[in-house]
């Protein structure tokens, strides 16, 4: 046989690696593999420092009594809504009393998304990780379970998979043995929807009380709202400037 037939063409070689690139990004859902395809709000754009992507929580529109937010979230992510302490939460409702006034605040709790994130910093794989666009995210091929991440959150917004999962939603896939928390639904994101399945139902219900949007751009909603109003960062003493902020606290 001619060797120069056992060398693939130069042009046939490059239609390989991209038909293999394609076929990666089609089998990774978004938030799977969090260097590289996880990383694009859409196909071919990159997550961007230009964009931050936050959220307002306004207490005083947030009642008690209501868990859309937690329902909408446990459909979307696919979680079982159990709450048992081996059960995931990616976002759960608190109560909160003011010491002084005695004033009770129902506020939902989620990650924080942290420009200076502790899980990060604690990791020792790397698989806790940040996005450009300061979405915080778990790679859980890349998570080895040892749960520092857990600890070293002061919001205590990340769960441990302790059981097989069954009927997974394919675009967050999750495993026995990982850690995780809320992603900012990041599959909506990286597919240009800019929103969330928690803000989404609040506003469907009619609450209002939830607001997603880009930080970064001074025009946005979310940018002019926490220029007009105060926000609180939840801890802000320990000065990790949260892309979650609350009215009302």
């Amino acid at each position: 046989m001619n060797e120069q037939n056992l060398k693939p063409d130069s042009s046939d070689r490059r239609a390989f690696l991209k038909a293999g690139a394609v076929a990666t990004g089609t089998a990774l859902a978004p938030g799977v593999l969090l260097f590289g395809v996880a990383q694009a709000r859409a196909p071919g754009e990159p997550a961007s420092d230009k964009v931050r992507w936050g959220m307002i929580i306004d207490t005083t529109k947030c009642a008690s009594g209501c868990s859309d937010c937690v329902t909408a979230c446990n459909t979307e992510n696919g979680l079982s809504g159990a709450t048992g302490p081996q059960d995931s939460q990616w976002i759960r409702k608190l109560n909160i009393r003011h010491l002084k006034s005695g004033v009770e605040t129902s506020l939902p709790m989620l990650c924080q998304h942290c420009e200076h994130p502790p899980c990060v910093d604690v990791c020792p794989t790397g698989a806790s990780m940040k996005r450009a666009d300061g979405i915080v995210l778990v790679d859980r091929h890349t998570c080895i379970g040892c749960r520092y991440c857990m600890m070293a959150c002061p919001y205590k917004a990340r769960s441990f998979v302790h059981e097989p999962l069954t009927d997974q939603n394919p675009e967050v896939p999750r495993g026995k043995g990982c850690v995780e928390s809320c992603t900012f639904c990041v599959q909506k994101v990286d597919r240009g929807e800019n929103t969330t399945a928690c803000v989404e139902a609040c506003n469907a219900a009619g609450h209002k009380a939830m607001l997603f949007g880009d930080l970064n751009d001074p025009q946005s909603e979310i940018a002019q709202t926490m220029k007009t109003y105060a926000t609180t960062e939840v801890r802000a003493d320990l000065r990790l400037n949260t892309g979650v902020r609350y009215q009302g606290i």
